[in-house]
């Protein structure tokens, strides 16, 4: 299974909608994100309220995660700024809102993740990774802006971005989690090391590891099915976690249902942090579910309940956010992501113009 049919970037910059405007490059065959300002260091940082941050990392020891090459995961940074180049500008018509006219968003380009790390998953290497994430989402936090980080794995995808944020808000910091997994194994299963908050156990080295953080101010949204350790769900609803399965959301809940229970993540906290594991749309969304290799489940959540969440977070303003298991080598999956951040940020200049949650 690979990303075969995603096109070339000179078919990209000849046959399709990106083809008609300019961007600048971050890199080679890398626009920035919605042809955005590049911030070279953290003096083009200031004054920003929003920046991108790639975080290309794998966690793969034999060159393939969840069945899929590992090159088609890791490139999702590069392609979701590819396909923001399709957009001529931040004006989104849902809203009759030009986000660019409210809101200051920079691409801050991609961590120094070392190149070593795609092949020797130590322990100590998946912590080099971790720390050149940190760095960048730090440096954003320090500016005053919203770090969003586009990413694959983790930790690299999500505890190196709560954690900064942790750091950062004064008093308890909310969560809100988008997943198909509660990622709450309490040891990584790929180092074995009690220090790496790794794919499958960074949600419970997140409340191990960082005190201001507690499952009470937790929102958990999207898992179903037959995955998951009775024993740990129910540690997590004993502890203060709202739970909205897809069953609920479905069913008794609806969508406005959950926009409203997305209160209970800022509800007596200094800030929020965001995760959206894009495993979470399954095959509900515009591409097959069997993109995800081993990662797909039946009842997965659409392509418009992911953008709405986002759209609601940003009226209700973030700390920062992140993005894991971006469904690989899809186009339209791309756009989707583009959207999801550009609709959070539309939620936040509605919030600057006094038109929040």
């Amino acid at each position: 299974m690979g990303a075969t049919d995603y096109p070339t970037w000179e078919e990209f910059t000849t046959t399709s909608l990106a083809a008609l405007h300019q961007w600048p490059l971050l890199a080679p065959e890398t626009p920035s994100f919605m042809s955005c300002a590049i911030a070279r260091d953290t003096k083009d940082l200031e004054g920003a309220d929003v920046a991108i941050i790639g975080g290309p990392y794998v966690a793969a020891s034999d060159g393939y995660y969840a069945g899929v090459p590992m090159e088609d995961w890791i490139a999702a940074p590069k392609r979701v700024r590819q396909q923001s180049a399709r957009y001529p500008s931040g004006y989104i018509q849902d809203f009759d809102l030009d986000v660019f006219e409210h809101l200051r968003m920079v691409d801050y380009g991609d961590a120094d993740i070392p190149e070593s790390v795609m092949h020797d998953q130590s322990a100590e290497n998946v912590l080099a990774a971790q720390a050149a994430v940190e760095i960048k989402v730090r440096d954003v936090l320090q500016a005053g802006a919203v770090p969003v980080v586009i990413g694959q794995n983790s930790p690299c995808g999500s505890f190196a971005i709560a954690k900064p944020c942790s750091e950062h808000v004064d008093g308890p910091l909310g969560c809100v989690s988008l997943d198909t997994h509660w990622d709450a194994a309490e040891l990584d299963y790929l180092t074995r090391d009690p220090r790496i908050a790794g794919s499958a156990s960074w949600k419970h080295k997140m409340y191990e590891f960082l005190g201001n953080m507690h499952p009470q101010h937790l929102v958990e949204i999207g898992e179903r099915g037959m995955l998951e350790n009775k024993n740990t769900v129910r540690r997590y609803l004993r502890e203060g976690a709202r739970f909205i399965s897809a069953w609920e959301l479905r069913t008794s809940l609806g969508i406005e249902g959950l926009v409203s229970e997305l209160d209970r993540a800022w509800n007596g906290t200094g800030g929020v942090y965001v995760h959206f594991d894009m495993d979470c749309i399954g095959g509900a969304g515009p591409a097959p579910g069997d993109i995800l290799g081993e990662l797909a489940e039946p009842m997965g959540m659409t392509d418009y309940e992911t953008i709405r969440i986002a759209h609601e977070i940003g009226r209700r303003g973030l700390t920062g956010m992140s993005f894991i298991c971006i469904p690989p080598g899809s186009a339209v999956i791309y756009r989707v992501i583009v959207y999801i951040i550009m609709y959070l940020a539309a939620g936040l200049a509605l919030r600057k113009l006094g038109r929040g949650a």
